[in-house]
């Protein structure tokens, strides 16, 4: 991967100006370009810059204008300085859209209905195997919702991988309500990775001084990012816990905005050998849902991230090659959320939808309850997938009991037929699955 360019240093740009120069820079200076945007270095100097100014000149005008506005947080780099944030349009307009969407009453997104448990263990399962994936992991997706339906033991490290990724986030839910104390992130990174680090004493405890250092490098093993030395880590997580806890310093950090920024430090820190990104995940997720943002149990940032890690890294790297500008990874953040946000209203319009044509076809007869309903529109989709008793207990979070009426009264009402499979029972769709719910429909 290729490194962004460092930008030019401003106050020696500055001094090699002319007075009249500065002034007009200073006059021209605005913290982002003519579209919004907040451009680095590395993306402006291949632009061609407004009429009467340099590149040099612009950039010194866009970094000038950023100084003014920007406030530095208590968090600070390696090098010793806070890193600071610039709370521009672009900033404002995107939390502003997460507190109308992810805040407030259920109804706000207008499609979730009062009966949340499928959906919530649906998103969940979603995040906790795409975050593996980034990590590593390669179980298929379909594979591994299948295990954690099942919830059988994990039969190799990816299946391990994705079950602790999907423990730690039930655990950073049991976390909601108390102070984040620095043994609750031990104990998150611990979930992450018990069983899949190749020196178990790992899990759950910082890298110490005399530890090989971990780099972060790029899939063509170019080094991207060296982390503050391991001496540091221990008050570094401290400080790092005063944030998470509303101790931002001078001013007020939306609480969205603290939510990525506990992702990016975490991230930056690096203060695992591995599992830091599944842990700077999981603490993303606390802060969030911890700050009243309900509609994060429902969201994916990590099958988004997934698409594009390039672009993920890139936001990392403008904010360190850049004096320590955070602005640059809030804002990236704040757009994958939006998308998250985006795809889930999508998923849950496409979903709904499915379901009211499943009742339209039984004419509204009220046999089958919204479980149900859900097995149906899964056969719809894929007739050749067999459910089991163990695989609806887990999607649904009920008892192995309810789990079996389900399923038996699908068969009673001619829908699915069962199969023995080993030890268990398989149920598989009827053919002519429509067919069948249209005349049950018909008979009511």
């Amino acid at each position: 991967m290729k490194i962004p360019e460092v930008p030019p240093d401003l106050s020696e740009l500055l001094m090699a100006m002319t007075y009249e120069q500065v002034l007009q820079v200073m006059a021209r200076g605005t913290p982002v370009d003519h579209r919004g945007r907040y451009l680095h270095w590395d993306e402006l100097r291949n632009r061609t810059p407004p009429d009467g100014l340099t590149t040099v000149e612009w950039w010194s005008a866009l970094r000038s204008a950023r100084n003014t506005i920007a406030r530095p947080l208590p968090l600070v780099a390696k090098d010793g300085h806070a890193f600071t944030f610039s709370n521009v349009d672009a900033v404002q307009r995107a939390v502003h859209e997460v507190d109308k969407q992810a805040g407030g009453q259920i109804g706000a997104l207008g499609t979730i209905p009062a009966d949340r448990t499928p959906y919530f263990v649906s998103s969940l399962t979603e995040e906790a195997i795409t975050s593996s994936q980034l990590e590593g992991a390669t179980t298929t997706r379909k594979e591994a919702k299948k295990l954690l339906a099942s919830r059988r033991p994990p039969r190799d490290r990816s299946e391990l991988m994705i079950v602790n990724n999907y423990k730690a986030m039930m655990r950073a839910k049991e976390l909601l309500g108390t102070p984040l104390r620095a043994t609750d992130v031990l104990d998150l990174h611990r979930i992450v990775t018990e069983g899949t680090m190749d020196e178990p004493d790992d899990a759950g405890r910082l890298q110490r001084p005399g530890d090989d250092r971990i780099g972060v490098y790029a899939h063509d093993d170019t080094l991207v990012h060296a982390p503050p030395a391991a001496d540091e880590l221990p008050d570094r997580l401290e400080a790092l816990c005063r944030f998470a806890n509303g101790e931002t310093g001078e001013g007020f950090v939306h609480p969205v905005v603290r939510a990525i920024l506990l992702h990016f430090m975490l991230s930056y820190d690096h203060p695992f050998s591995d599992g830091n990104g599944r842990t700077a995940r999981a603490l993303f997720y606390w802060s969030m849902l911890d700050s009243g943002y309900w509609l994060a149990e429902y969201v994916s940032i990590s099958s988004l991230l997934k698409k594009a890690p390039s672009q993920y890294t890139r936001s990392f790297l403008h904010t360190e090659t850049d004096a320590n500008d955070v602005t640059y990874f809030v804002l990236y953040q704040l757009g994958i959320l939006l998308r998250a946000i985006d795809e889930l209203r999508a998923y849950l319009e496409r979903r709904i939808a499915e379901n009211k044509s499943i009742e339209a076809m039984a004419r509204g007869t009220n046999l089958l309850n919204h479980r149900q309903l859900e097995v149906v529109r899964q056969a719809l989709r894929d007739p050749n997938e067999p459910v089991t008793i163990a695989e609806h207990r887990g999607r649904h979070d009920v008892t192995t009991q309810t789990s079996r009426t389900d399923l038996l009264g699908l068969e009673r009402l001619g829908l699915f037929e069962k199969r023995k499979r080993g030890r268990a029972f398989t149920f598989l769709p009827k053919p002519g699955l429509e067919e069948r719910l249209r005349a049950l429909g018909d008979a009511s």
